[in-house]
């Protein structure tokens, strides 16, 4: 799991960096939020770790360039489902406009 490195998480004021561990690989990344930046960090670690149980390589450049498929395939997946509305959530908007269009033409007449 990545982690901030044996020191406490660092974050350095003049650049933004902080100091993680990917698949036992220290990096220093830049970024306004170091607790976001472990998160990332610690995603990735996760997938390159599952990857590296499921198959047989331990090249780690291979490694990360299928961890990145899995994480572009989960991440195009996502955008798919964004993209198509859900039915019920399309009717859910239809009726929420119709009754707002009932308050407002009810507003008119009296106001």
């Amino acid at each position: 799991m990545a982690t901030a490195t044996k020191q406490p998480l660092t974050k350095d004021p003049a650049n933004g960096s902080v100091r993680v561990e990917i698949f036992d690989q220290v990096y220093n990344l830049r970024g306004s939020d170091a607790d976001y930046i472990l998160k990332l960090a610690e995603y990735v670690d996760g997938k390159m770790r599952a990857v590296s149980e499921q198959t047989a390589t331990v090249d780690s450049v291979r490694l990360a360039v299928l961890a990145a498929l899995n994480i572009a395939d989960e991440y195009h997946l996502l955008k798919r489902q964004m993209a198509t509305p859900k039915p019920e959530l399309k009717e859910r908007a239809h009726q929420l406009a119709n009754a707002l269009d009932e308050v407002l033409q009810d507003h008119r007449r009296t106001g």
